[in-house]
């Protein structure tokens, strides 16, 4: 099996990194030629290109992983599949929903591969709380939040939103196995650019459950926490903590008539989880896919509902 990447920049290096560790890289395209030095002194048997075609020619190469800016990923993706290479590409899936579901459709149409990539369903922190929730470790969800905060990484491109918070969106709607019915979401833009730098989203769900994800660029420290409060226990997923990424909170609330409310509060207690590379677990998937002809976890179909939630988020943005 032959891969080939478009886009290797800040996240698209560490995709290229990741292939030529598994031994499909073939050949990376970008449009930098310092970043396509890089890679040919690091990798010297890959081949470098600027022409993306190259790529889709190749008939040795079996999937594209597209890592290229936000607003190229229809247009990319459109000619992989109609070169009948299969397809990985990084969130978002496309900028609007009517192009999502053009390429979506097309990929069924011609029994190729779609994936797109939503990292956090590959972290094994993910997969052992997402383990916990079916079984009922902490009971009825209630209530499910997300801080993505940062100091930089600023886009002019894309806003926030559309920036950070597509991976806790689409984890999020996988948890409650429903996308919401309600979006709430705004935001501010400080600095000299006409996209938000942050945003405050809130979600309502069919079930009743409700959400909020909190996204920023301009934050003074680094912060990934996912957090989902059940009827029984309380569960934090912290992807900045390297020991304790997965810890689980049995606080009890004790209520008695016509008295205020005691808590007891318990120490958090640390769930053990695999040590694997969210990002190379990701990729071994995709190539998985290609090899037994399954359809990825995080396939077209979740990437499009992910941007329809993204579009509601931005109607809401833009109306106030």
């Amino acid at each position: 099996m032959k891969i080939g990447i478009i886009g290797a920049g800040w996240w698209g290096k560490n995709l290229v990194r990741v292939s030529y560790e598994l031994g499909v890289l073939k050949t990376v395209c970008d449009i930098d030629e310092r970043t396509l030095n890089d890679i040919k002194v690091k990798y010297n048997e890959v081949k470098t290109t600027k022409n993306f075609d190259e790529i889709f020619m190749d008939k040795e190469i079996n999937g594209v992983i597209i890592s290229s800016s936000a607003e190229t990923h229809y247009s990319l993706v459109k000619k992989a599949i109609l070169s009948g290479k299969n397809v990985f590409v990084e969130k978002p899936l496309s900028l609007k929903v009517s192009d999502g579901k053009e390429i979506v459709e097309l990929a069924e149409k011609n029994k190729i591969i779609l994936m797109v990539g939503h990292i956090l369903h590959y972290h094994p922190a993910v997969i052992r709380m997402k383990e916990m929730i079916k079984y009922g470790e902490i009971g009825q969800i209630q209530y499910i939040y997300s801080n993505r905060l940062n100091i930089g990484r600023i886009r002019n491109e894309e806003n926030i939103l559309w920036s950070f918070a597509p991976h806790d969106i689409s984890l999020l709607s996988s948890i409650t196995g429903q996308l919401p019915d309600k979006v709430f979401s705004f935001g501010g833009t400080y600095l000299p650019h006409n996209v938000e730098d942050v945003t405050l989203t809130f979600f309502s769900f069919p079930s009743g459950i409700k959400g909020h994800i909190f996204v920023s660029w301009l934050n003074p420290f680094k912060e990934q926490k996912f957090v989902v409060v059940g009827n029984k226990k309380m569960i934090v997923f912290d992807d900045i903590e390297k020991e304790r990424k997965l810890v689980v909170y049995s606080h009890k609330i004790n209520w008695k008539e016509n008295e205020i409310p005691t808590i007891e509060k318990c120490e958090g207690e640390v769930i053990e989880i695999e040590k694997k590379e969210p990002l190379k677990e990701e990729i071994k998937h995709f190539l998985n896919c290609i090899e037994k002809g399954e359809k990825p976890l995080t396939d077209g179909r979740e990437g499009l509902g992910v941007l329809a939630v993204l579009e509601m988020a931005e109607k809401s943005l833009r109306s106030n």
